[in-house]
């Protein structure tokens, strides 16, 4: 972004010490503040909303435009008639001269805790990246080998399976066997008849409508065709969700009955190159027989698991003395089928890379797909078409329809926060590559993210975008996007304390009724004594809920801010929120044309974000997802709640209004009722303990 003031200087990152970033001039030292960040960088900020609700004073229109959207900004008094700002109506965005940042400070540091001393820049070079690309590019460095990678991963997966098997031959417990071929029969089944239940899935309970490729966009028809015929393919199926909020995603038995899904919403956001690039990524899964690789590797943990089962389960007689290795033989099938859960997730996103990798080399473009997976992944993309009302989602005429992103098609739900280039006068969004690299920070510097992929079938966006910045490299092509920020600080101290808030309940339970029974001579213990131990454990179950909670609801202010200003927070997870209100254009449901989708997806001016709904009662979430939720495309909401990445980022809701209709969700309310009588059984049990 432009320096408003200088207007041909470029903005840069700044980092303030609470971990916000922001962005600064750095010849004329003024300070842009997304809309909303003042509250995040503020020590007051249920105090500063209530003082900035008249926004500014005297407003009048200002020379100077918006560095984010290119709107006329205005300038006015803020809160006090001294402080002259500039701020633009349509972002809400804030820019303070290097005067008015000092004359803030000076009226209450409370209020505006404008970073005044040199804050870390974010902009520093990390050449190791850059370095890299180079070796890449002259060949001295090789791609990483994704075949070797997965066969190696097949092969570590079925010998760890081999090891267990020949302790149970040497036990001559290999009866089990029988069971084992049941087993594997299940799977072969479901892999057989799962995409006929599939296709009768998606008809039956989601806006879906078969199509053939003749009826696809000139484009697109185009492109699968020669693909098709390159890689001596059978052409796919396509079926198109009709629906706002995008998604992608493959399945079949083999690339000879491949069936490709759509989802209508995102056209809008892509390029028709970008739509050809995430097509081929989903027919590079057809291509090297991804469905099939899959439920190969799924079989070794469920046989590891049922040897473990089997194992546990087995008595035996009075003569038998294999009891002790038996056990040991489960136990290690254990730990090697949890191990085996982690390796075939670790497979999957190998296949990921691989049909990244494909698609890169039937586009002869990598950064295509990244362009893609940028604006819909990571939805930088904002700007587009919001107004989709519902009517025009119902619309099936293929003209209209793009191709989506891709996501994790169990979950459906990448769908998030964004920060872009607006469209204006009807044309299409851009996408600013600094942008992009703030996007990245998130996946590449905070812990979370690592813990989040380690548990994911899909790698992180930003790590997609590395891969396919190397073979952008290797082709004598241009990357799309170079990450090469150093971080300005580490953040594993705030991941660690948010994995002990996540853990306190257990902890103190364990530690207070575990410790207690210890230290009254367990396991020998009197009923009394065993109220106590139950006791404890209750009371500090109930005791560490209610602290999570604190730590993860807090409810003392929802200032208004917008989905950019969001972004910018990168000490943010599941458990260490920030809470806000966001306004914007509802543009579809959370799991695109699934008729129960409960959840929502918004954009505002200045990006896309995924908006979690939930109630107490899973029954009380579906009814609403089935009669009220379809009713909302293309209208304006207001939703209060607490923004968290895990790693998608989302806001979940506390309230949302639409129409003057107030919503609002009781989980909190009921988790708070239900950890207090946690503790009041706690309390209780102790007194029973003591009493009689």
């Amino acid at each position: 972004m432009l320096c408003p003031a200088c207007r041909e200087q470029q903005l840069h990152e700044k980092c303030s010490k609470d971990g916000l970033l922001f962005e600064c001039c750095r010849h004329c030292k003024g300070v842009w503040l997304d809309g909303g960040e003042l509250y995040l960088l503020s020590q007051s900020p249920k105090e500063l909303e209530s003082q900035l609700e008249g926004g500014l004073s005297n407003p009048q229109h200002s020379d100077r435009n918006c560095p984010r959207c290119e709107t006329e900004m205005q300038t006015g008094s803020l809160l006090h008639p001294g402080l002259e700002v500039e701020q633009c109506p349509e972002c809400q965005g804030l820019w303070f001269d290097e005067g008015e940042v000092k004359q803030a400070i000076r009226l209450d540091r409370r209020l505006f805790a404008l970073p005044q001393d040199d804050p870390e820049d974010t902009g520093d070079v990390d050449e190791r990246q850059p370095e890299r690309l180079k070796a890449i590019s002259r060949g001295a460095l090789p791609l990483p080998n994704l075949f070797i990678r997965s066969a190696s991963m097949l092969v570590l997966l079925y010998s760890m399976l081999g090891l267990i098997l020949i302790a149970m031959v040497e036990m001559q417990r290999i009866e089990t066997g029988v069971a084992m071929v049941v087993y594997g029969v299940i799977l072969v089944a479901q892999y057989v008849l799962g995409p006929w239940l599939m296709d009768l899935w998606m008809t039956w309970f989601y806006q879906l409508t078969w199509t053939t490729v003749d009826e696809l966009p000139a484009h697109l028809r185009k492109f699968v065709k020669r693909v098709c015929q390159e890689q001596n393919m059978r052409p796919p199926s396509f079926g198109i969700i009709h629906d706002g909020a995008p998604n992608a995603f493959t399945y079949g038995h083999h690339p000879g009955n491949m069936r490709i899904v759509l989802s209508q919403g995102i056209f809008d956001l892509l390029e028709p190159e970008e739509v050809e690039a995430v097509v081929a990524h989903e027919m590079g899964h057809g291509k090297h027989w991804d469905m099939a690789l899959m439920t190969i590797a799924q079989l070794v943990p469920m046989i590891l698991y049922f040897i473990y089962r089997t194992l546990i389960r087995h008595r035996g007689g009075k003569n038998d003395k294999s009891g002790p290795y038996r056990l040991v033989i489960a136990i290690g099938a254990y730990v090697l089928y949890i191990v085996s859960e982690y390796i075939v997730l670790w497979f999957s996103r190998c296949r990921e890379y691989h049909a990244d990798r494909f698609a890169g080399r039937v586009t002869g473009n990598p950064s295509a797909l990244a362009s893609a997976l940028v604006k819909i992944a990571i939805g930088l993309a904002a700007g587009g078409k919001p107004e989709t009302t519902k009517d025009n989602t119902k619309q099936k005429n293929m003209e209209t329809i793009g191709a989506l992103g891709i996501f994790d098609s169990g979950a459906a739900r990448a769908l998030v926060i964004s920060s872009s280039i607006p469209s204006s006068q009807g044309k299409r969004a851009g996408v600013d590559i600094e942008n992009v690299k703030r996007a990245m920070r998130w996946d590449l510097w905070n812990p979370w993210a690592k813990y989040y992929e380690l548990h994911s079938t899909h790698p992180l966006v930003s790590n997609r975008l590395q891969y396919l910045a190397e073979q952008s490299a290797s082709m004598g092509q241009e990357p799309y996007v170079v990450f090469d920020r150093k971080p300005p600080e580490s953040y594993w101290d705030e991941f660690a304390v948010d994995l002990l808030v996540m853990m306190l309940p257990k902890i103190l339970a364990l530690c207070g009724g575990g410790g207690l029974a210890l230290l009254l001579g367990a396991p020998a213990l009197t009923p009394n004594e065993i109220k106590l131990v139950i006791g404890t454990a209750l009371l500090g179950f109930g005791v560490g809920s209610l602290v999570t909670l604190q730590f993860r609801y807090r409810r003392d202010s929802f200032p208004p801010m917008t989905i950019a200003a969001l972004l910018h927070k990168v000490k943010v997870s599941s458990v260490r929120p920030v809470p806000a209100s966001v306004q914007g254009t509802v543009l579809g449901r959370g799991v695109p044309g699934l008729i129960w989708s409960e959840d929502i997806v918004m954009q505002d001016k200045t990006g896309i974000l995924f908006l979690d709904y939930q109630q107490p009662l899973r029954i009380w979430t579906w009814l609403f997802g089935l009669f009220r939720n379809g009713e909302f495309a293309g209208q304006r909401i207001t939703a209060k709640g607490w923004f968290r990445r895990a790693p998608v980022p989302y806001l979940e809701i506390s309230s949302f209004t639409i129409n003057g209709n107030e919503r609002t969700c009781y989980v909190t309310i009921i988790s708070t009722g239900v950890a207090v009588l946690i503790t009041v059984a706690g309390f209780a049990m102790i007194a029973l303990g003591l009493l009689y």
